[in-house]
């Protein structure tokens, strides 16, 4: 059976693969997607979300997130994805709507209603789980787990400590790995490793129109580095949930800083146990990339 998954999402070039994952997947059911502020603006990031739905012909909900952090004023990575996003490719004309709550009232309506727990991947800032977990503190209940990509046990790209996610909101994510909730937390240390080919890349315009889409946003992503292969960060959490075998995790205990002028957004992961405190997150330290690719390969191959 294929897995009921939410997925919480600022799209962002390389979120629109991880969503193309999600949506021909045979493994996952895509049940719900929730937007947030992150790479550009929520209202930026919901346009996104429509626009890739609308392209694919998919009919899943969409419910607008967060605008802002919980507490510090917004950032984004527009110089990375460009100042719409997704700049690269041309979208046409639809009438597609969000629906009429916010994103954590969305994701608690769907969690309820359904009747087994629900994954929730996360492929943004955490501002929409911790609002969630904020107002229906007993909904930890209906959440199988939560696969993340954020974070990082090593350095960051965002600050030199602080990968951007959890940079972005660092008290959301604190609150997040406070929750008691199972976390799989695919971060750098994963996600610097899980680059594809330019040989692929430049052969995806003959795979399928999705190929031909993808192409085009990965013309301008980064600057257009694709000669030298791209990393797929968000992609690593839907290659979790489809295919865990891929990784090497370690459980660890993890926390926040959400202080200092220098190491807020940090993801202190504690390798080695000297905090002597329990494991909050089992964390993904490695990751068999020629298995990556092929998964990719395949999957995106099932993609109109």
């Amino acid at each position: 059976m294929a897995l009921p998954i939410i997925l919480d999402t600022d799209p962002g070039i390389d979120d629109a693969v991880a969503i193309a994952a999600a949506l021909f997947s045979p493994a996952i059911d895509l049940q719900l997607i929730t937007t947030v502020a992150g790479n550009v603006s929520v209202e930026k990031t919901t346009r996104n979300a429509l626009q890739l739905l609308h392209f694919w012909k998919a009919d899943v909900p969409v419910a607008q997130g967060a605008a802002t952090p919980l507490t510090r004023p917004p950032g984004d990575a527009a110089s990375v994805h460009g100042e719409s996003g997704m700049d690269g490719f041309d979208f046409t004309v639809h009438d597609r709507q969000i629906l009429d709550v916010p994103a954590f009232q969305a994701i608690f309506a769907r969690l309820m209603a359904s009747p087994v727990p629900l994954t929730i991947v996360t492929i943004g800032p955490l501002t929409n789980i911790a609002l969630l977990l904020t107002h229906y503190p007993a909904c930890t209940a209906k959440i199988k787990r939560l696969v993340m990509m954020g974070g990082s046990a090593g350095r960051g790209n965002f600050t030199p400590n602080a990968e951007f996610n959890i940079a972005i909101d660092p008290e959301a994510a604190a609150r997040v790995f406070e929750s008691g909730l199972e976390i799989v937390m695919c971060g750098l240390d994963v996600t610097h490793q899980a680059v594809l080919a330019p040989d692929y890349l430049a052969a995806l315009p003959s795979l399928n129109q999705t190929g031909r889409l993808l192409h085009a946003l990965f013309s301008h992503y980064r600057a257009g580095s694709m000669t030298t292969g791209l990393r797929m960060h968000d992609l690593c959490a839907i290659a979790w949930v489809v295919k865990p075998e891929l990784f090497t995790l370690k459980r660890c205990f993890v926390a926040v800083e959400t202080r200092g002028d220098y190491t807020a957004g940090t993801t202190v992961v504690d390798i080695e146990g000297r905090l002597i405190r329990p494991a909050n997150a089992q964390v993904a330290l490695g990751i068999d990339v020629a298995a990556f690719r092929e998964w990719v390969a395949q999957t995106l191959a099932l993609a109109p």
